[in-house]
């Protein structure tokens, strides 16, 4: 089923993974037992990123069709334009209609600090990749900015850009990590001034040990509300503390956001099993109540 129906319908529980490092294939037997866990806590859909430079899309298709059509659950694949040429999502999408996968996320991708090549060959942004796809008849996600794209100038840029992604097809998106509800709210309420209508679904994701903040603030640079940023560093040398305060945190972003009418909650958990598992655990009467 298309994920566009199911917002429809429902609020979604969703997840995102990744596939291994290319060159590390054999890795891709543990991931698997890694997606059976999460199937267990009834996703509505998952998702499976591209690798870094689209570096790993045999691996992204196969775990995407192992979502589909082994686990049935939904597949969000991931396609990312910028590295790749027209020949190179031709071949992956054959093999996403070959696999049945309907639902693609189409990305630009940001350039990995190790990628010594040109990266925009011929998909400069993520729109022209939708443009690209049109041909194909996927169900189009786009992702979104909370707090803008680091590369664009204003937040009414940004806008312009997820307004132009829905008029090529995207039917709902997915937004960056954020740690500030208010950014969401804020990019929801611009958003439909306007005129964009699809859903906005929030992207969370706990952050559980130190390294993590690092990591995500490479990643995406998302604001850490100056309260959490405290609390951080206070538990910062206490390991257990601090995963319970990550926890804790996502929680709370989780119940704010359903509260004040989010379609859903998309859970970076990046195939942590555990994660995923606390922190489905700590609302499971949210989503037997309103999931």
């Amino acid at each position: 089923m298309r994920i566009d129906e199911i917002l429809k319908n429902k609020r979604t529980l969703s997840f995102e993974t990744f596939p291994p490092k290319k060159g590390q294939e054999e890795d891709l037997i543990k991931t698997k037992e890694v997606l059976k866990e999460l199937a267990k806590l009834n996703p509505d859909f998952i998702s499976v990123t591209y690798g870094a430079g689209g570096s790993n899309s045999k691996g992204n298709v196969e775990l995407a069709s192992f979502i589909k059509n082994e686990l049935n659950i939904e597949a969000l694949a991931h396609l990312t334009g910028g590295p790749s040429t027209k020949e190179d999502i031709d071949r992956v999408a054959l093999e996403f209609k070959k696999n049945n996968i309907e639902n693609v996320l189409a990305l630009r991708g940001d350039k990995p600090l190790d990628y010594n090549m040109e990266y925009c060959k011929e998909f400069k942004h993520a729109t022209d990749l939708m443009e690209y796809l049109k041909k194909y008849d996927f169900t189009l996600a786009g992702a979104c900015y909370p707090e803008g794209h680091i590369e664009c100038d204003s937040l009414h840029a940004d806008l312009e850009y997820m307004k132009l992604k829905e008029e090529l097809g995207a039917k709902f998106f997915v937004t960056q990590i954020f740690f500030d509800n208010e950014y969401y709210y804020r990019l929801v309420s611009e958003a439909r001034k306007v005129g964009i209508k699809s859903p906005i679904i929030p992207g969370i994701m706990p952050l559980i040990s130190p390294k993590s903040i690092a990591r995500t603030k490479s990643m995406c640079g998302s604001t850490i509300p100056l309260n959490y940023r405290n609390m951080l560093e206070f538990y910062m040398n206490k390991p257990k503390a601090f995963k319970e305060l990550g926890y804790n945190y996502a929680v709370y972003q989780i119940m704010d956001l359903l509260a004040k009418g989010a379609p859903g909650i998309h859970l970076y958990v990046m195939n942590n099993v555990d994660t995923a598992k606390e922190i489905t655990r700590r609302i499971e009467n949210v989503i037997k109540e309103y999931f």
